[in-house]
């Protein structure tokens, strides 16, 4: 009897010839395909390339790069009655390569053609403030129509940073630009223009000036010499700011909205306004005059005025004239908390504390009761609170009541 342990040489001598029939079915499958691939012919392409020069498969500069470098050679300048170092004459969408430094007697940038998008390309235009009344960017050959300005910084030229104003170019687009040291002011435009997310400090004639119809989003004015902002009539801002300003930190004309914007620490108000406008949701503190200071016919809800009048007298909110609607104001640490020069307006909802005078309201207005809390009656101080539910220490269930506290 054979060991079952032990190898059958016999029977594996008969399994090992290669004879096709042993052949898993698998592997002969695949040993036809290899013989198969092994006899037919090479299917590649030629190897000789086409007689004459090579072609280049590469996008000209044109595709890659569709704007115009601002240059000597694309936009040279000109001596004219407004010289400049380099002169946009037809429309395009043009951009820097490197900063542009300012030479006595030229304007940096001058635009004499409508459709032009300059992108500074987060550049640097460096003027002198002694040489002359120049801008770092002019637009000439009035009125021009759709330019648009962005990505760059405009430093220490001896007229405005950027100069589209009086006529030169209506309805033009401005964004992020910083305006830093010019002679004149940071950013001058003209009416139905368009402003975000600019910056303009320490201007000698002003931050930011406008003409009618603008909006500004974002902006910003700080330590100008001058206004920090000013527009002409009908125009909106949101969201800005304007610090530490010599001449005040906005001069609105009439028909304006201002929202969510900040006044602090300037010399002058906070907010000068003039009729038919709305002021909303803004803080002014601690400017030397007036927190919001403002005409006839306006709106002016739901701001913060604290510590105004630090350069000897100011109001929180000052009204001048009539058929203004003031209410649910803040004024806290002025001169006056509220003061309303003339008849004829309407006065709800506001609170006033800490201030010399907190009321000042001439006569023949109309307001809602002045209830004073600040010793409540009538005991000497409020219960403090804990839990869900307490008495009201307001003193009079007036939906217009003003209050002192």
């Amino acid at each position: 009897m054979q060991n079952p342990l032990k190898p059958q040489t016999a029977h594996a001598t008969r399994l090992t010839p290669p004879n096709r029939r042993f052949l898993p079915a698998g592997i002969r499958f695949l040993a036809a395909g290899a013989l198969l691939v092994t006899t037919l012919p090479a299917l590649a392409g030629p190897l000789s390339p086409p007689l004459g020069p090579v072609a280049s498969t590469n996008k000209p500069l044109a595709d890659i790069e569709p704007r115009i470098a601002i240059n000597a050679a694309n936009t040279p300048g000109d001596n004219d009655v407004t010289p400049s170092l380099f002169k946009i004459t037809q429309p395009g969408s043009y951009y820097l390569t490197g900063n542009i430094i300012g030479v006595a007697g030229k304007h940096g940038i001058e635009i004499a053609a409508s459709g032009v998008t300059i992108d500074l390309n987060g550049f640097d235009l460096v003027g002198a403030p002694g040489m002359g009344t120049f801008d770092a960017i002019i637009a000439t050959t009035p009125p021009l129509r759709g330019i648009a300005i962005f990505n760059g910084t405009v430093r220490n030229w001896g007229g405005d940073g950027i100069d589209l104003a009086f006529g030169s170019a209506l309805g033009v687009r401005v964004e992020n630009i910083i305006a830093i040291g010019n002679v004149g002011y940071g950013i001058r435009v003209d009416a139905f223009s368009n402003l975000r997310h600019c910056i303009a400090t320490s201007n000698l004639t002003g931050g930011i000036i406008t003409g009618s119809g603008c909006t500004l989003t974002q902006c910003s004015a700080y330590l100008n010499t001058g206004t920090g902002i000013l527009v002409f009539n009908a125009c909106t801002l949101e969201g800005c700011t304007s610090s530490n300003n010599s001449g005040g930190g906005y001069n609105l004309g009439f028909g304006c909205t201002i929202s969510r914007s900040a006044a602090n620490s300037n010399t002058g108000s906070g907010f000068f306004v003039s009729s038919r406008s709305i002021i909303t949701d803004c803080t002014s503190n601690f400017n030397s005059l007036d927190g919001f200071r403002f005409s006839s016919s306006c709106l002016v809800r739901s701001n913060t005025a604290s510590d105004n009048g630090s350069g000897g007298d100011g109001a929180g909110i000052h009204a001048l004239g009539s058929d203004n609607r003031i209410e649910d104001n803040n004024c806290t640490g002025a001169d006056r908390g509220i003061d309303v020069d003339a008849a004829g307006n309407y006065i709800v909802r506001n609170t006033c504390s800490g201030n010399t005078t907190d009321w000042d309201i001439a006569a023949n207005n109309i307001y809602g009761p002045i209830i004073d809390r600040r010793i409540p009656a009538p005991v000497a101080s409020t219960p403090a609170v804990a839990g869900t539910a307490a008495a009201g220490t307001l003193g009079s269930t007036d939906p217009n009541a003003n209050f002192t506290y």
